[in-house]
């Protein structure tokens, strides 16, 4: 069943068939059709796309967007598929990857500074030891941080003190209308765990200004950093990371283990008896379990201490 994609369309808009024809021209084996979802989220969670494309320069991705607005489809973009429980019925229209292209990193080194420019697929911790190596600080709390730097700059990652919008200098990215273009600073809305960008806007590369710091420390912090998240967090199952927001002046972790949830179970959907702001999967888990389970441990908590929790995981999809 291909859903969206196959409905007929009004007007110039293109029928299902021929967008489907389109996309198997244009982008050949990168475009399947009924893709599971679960193959590329970390809950390892996830029913069918309509459509997944795989892109590996930004014209391809601006191409995308024009025959998806033609078609009168949906876009969504997935990258690495942490920080993101997508629904069982899967994603209607297109779901987008950015490829290999998006993988880059081009250093310039001038005295004590270095301006980083790098591709919005590149995993994020690969990122943060290629800084180590080379001596550069500021990037040290993303040790572990899981998924792809584009996705760390849409969340505005961050953990023990930095985030990952301190050291930005500019975004690239593509339009929803097919545009290519880039937003300096000025133009860039960070905040806690978000980042506010213009509607339909997809980063693709991201320029970072970094300064030399004292190896030795710098090592320090990074180890510091891998210590406590092997020592804190569940690493044995599928999981998106940290499910709620810390709210001001709280820690939601601290919040929900207080309220009791470790342990507490939903189908294969479990929160973790490690660090109870994880969830994690089991081997069978479905994204309603998931979703039920979430929604339960925030009525303990504002139930316990009048505090509703925001979740940090994103849903996606059909609901």
């Amino acid at each position: 069943m291909m859903g969206a994609l196959q409905r007929e369309s009004s007007g110039s808009h293109m029928r299902g068939g021929e967008l489907r024809a389109t996309l198997a021209e244009r982008f050949g084996a990168r475009v399947r059709f009924g893709e599971p979802l679960s193959r590329h989220t970390s809950f390892r969670i996830g029913g069918p796309a309509d459509a997944w494309v795989e892109v590996d320069v930004a014209e391809d991705l601006a191409a995308l967007f024009g025959l998806a607005r033609t078609a009168g489809e949906p876009v969504f973009v997935l990258g690495s598929g942490t920080n993101v429980l997508v629904s069982d019925r899967g994603v209607r229209g297109i779901v987008v990857h950015l490829g290999r292209g998006f993988q880059f990193t081009d250093w310039r080194i001038s005295g004590d500074e270095a301006t980083v420019r790098a591709g919005a697929a590149l995993p994020f911790k690969k990122l943060v030891y290629d800084a180590v190596e080379r001596g550069f600080e500021g990037l040290e709390f993303g040790e572990g941080i899981p998924g792809s730097l584009g996705g760390g700059l849409t969340m505005n990652a961050g953990a023990f003190g930095g985030e990952i919008g301190h050291v930005v200098e500019g975004l690239e990215g593509v339009h929803a209308e097919g545009r290519v273009e880039e937003l300096g600073r000025e133009r860039l809305a960070f905040q806690y765990r978000g980042l506010d960008l213009p509607a339909g806007w997809v980063i693709t590369a991201v320029r970072l200004r970094l300064r030399r710091g004292d190896a030795a420390a710098i090592g320090e912090r990074v180890a510091s950093a891998r210590d406590k998240r092997k020592k804190n967090q569940p690493l044995g199952f599928p999981n998106a990371g940290s499910i709620f927001k810390n709210p001001p002046g709280a820690f939601a972790g601290r919040l929900l283990e207080e309220a009791g949830v470790k342990g507490l179970a939903y189908g294969d959907a479990q929160v973790s008896e490690l660090h109870a702001n994880f969830i994690v999967n089991r081997g069978g888990a479905r994204a309603a379990d998931v979703r039920a389970l979430m929604e339960e441990m925030g009525r303990r908590v504002e139930a316990r201490s009048g505090i509703r929790l925001e979740p940090e995981v994103k849903l996606v999809g059909d609901w």
